[in-house]
């Protein structure tokens, strides 16, 4: 996948989000598209050094495919920045992974987070997961691109089918 073409954030993730529409295409299979959506965050957001997904199972996160180094298996919800968003139902960003009480480390070399909980009406599956060695790398411009790329993963994806395994 090439880099985004436009310097501007709303413009690139509009053109990722069209990537990623083209990439889920007349395939359902939620673990592909994840897997998917996960290579192609990672290959096209530039100073990241861990993109991927927890899923809900019972009251913990469990991790689903991702791009970067290994990583946590399970977070409680609450706990770190991924239980947090999940508990909390709701996109956060991270300046400082320092600054955020309960961090859970996975990678020393995480800076900054950004989470964006997978939400279809009253039910959440999980979470997206991005992290950075760059203080400061996210805000609000990631928030909502990131989130209109969820929306489009969960629209295409048979999500209920991979958890009810």
């Amino acid at each position: 996948m090439p880099e985004f073409s436009t310097p501007d954030a709303a413009a690139s993730y509009r053109e990722l989000e069209t990537q990623a529409r083209a990439l889920f295409a007349g395939e359902r299979d939620a673990l592909a598209n994840a897997a998917n959506m996960a290579a192609l965050l990672f290959a096209n957001l530039t100073d990241l050094n861990w993109a991927g997904f927890y899923f809900l199972r019972g009251n913990e996160l469990v991790l689903g495919p991702f791009q970067g180094k290994v990583a946590c298996v399970r977070i409680a919800l609450g706990y770190g920045v991924c239980g947090a968003a999940a508990q909390r139902r709701q996109t956060i960003v991270v300046p400082d992974v320092h600054e955020f009480p309960g961090h859970i480390a996975c990678d020393a070399a995480s800076r900054s987070e950004i989470v964006v909980p997978l939400i279809e009406g009253p039910k959440i599956w999980g979470v997206l997961d991005l992290d950075s060695p760059k203080l400061g790398r996210f805000d609000g411009s990631d928030a909502a691109g990131l989130e209109a790329c969820v929306t489009e993963f969960l629209r295409a994806s048979d999500i209920a089918g991979l958890l009810a395994q």
